[in-house]
This record gives C-alpha cells, sequence and structure tokens, in this order.
C-alpha cells in the first residue's frame, strides 16, 4: 500500500507550508461555522479542495512559486509583529516619536523633561517632552 502511494505521488508537488496554512485556515472555518452561517463550511470546503488541488498537482513550478509568494508575506508579518513586540517592551524606558518631515520613528529616553529631538535621517529638529 505505501509504495502504491508513493508511485501515486512521483511526480506531483506534496505538502508545502501555504498547504498546512489552508488547512488549518480551513479547520478553523469548519469548527466556526457549527455556531455560524453555512456561508463559512463552504468557504473551509473550498480551500481544502484547492489545498489538495495543489498537493496533487504536477506543475512544481507554479507551486513553488505560490509557496514563495507566501514565504514573503509571512515574513513580512511575522518581522512586524516582531517590531511591534520590541517596541511594547522597551515602552517603559522610552518614547517614540515619528519624525514630522520624513516620518521616521526615533527612539527617546523617558524621563528627561523637554528636549530637542534632530531626526538622523533628513536633519529636522523638533522639541517634545519625554
Amino acid at each position: 500500500m505505501r509504495e502504491k502511494l508513493q508511485r501515486f505521488m512521483w511526480g506531483r508537488y506534496g505538502n508545502d507550508r501555504l498547504n498546512q496554512f489552508l488547512m488549518i485556515v480551513a479547520l478553523v472555518l469548519m469548527v466556526i461555522s457549527l455556531f455560524g452561517p453555512n456561508i463559512l463550511y463552504t468557504l473551509a470546503l473550498s480551500l481544502m479542495i484547492y489545498a489538495y488541488y495543489r498537493m496533487f498537482s504536477r506543475q512544481i513550478a507554479k507551486r513553488s512559486a505560490e509557496n514563495q509568494w507566501f514565504y514573503r508575506k509571512e515574513m513580512k508579518v511575522k518581522n512586524w509583529l516582531q517590531r511591534k513586540k520590541r517596541e511594547w517592551a522597551q515602552r517603559k524606558d522610552y518614547h517614540i516619536y515619528k519624525c514630522p518631515n520624513c516620518r521616521q520613528k526615533l527612539r527617546v529616553p523617558r524621563g528627561r523633561g523637554r528636549i530637542a529631538i534632530r531626526c538622523r535621517k533628513c536633519g529636522t529638529e523638533f522639541i517634545k517632552k519625554s
């Protein structure tokens, strides 16, 4: 039986990170659809069908390009979350201001009173209370 499955999957794309994400979202939507509208169940079913289509596809280059696109989007979200986590951890020690000219984020230590802040990017100087 195992050999038959291996022969069937020979030359097919298989599972990847995007498929795993699609399946998790589909399962979450199915659970929510137990208490909510049936349209979520239909959406979950269509996501599962798409995930299986990708898994059994022989167009490996296209599926790989889709997975790379997903990785880029996933890394953007992860980097944004890490940045927010770092800002949240530093909130007790620093104020974060944006330059009024170039919108660059500037980190200023708290408890220094009114100080003149100079943007390193554009050189604009402005006064804020730290």
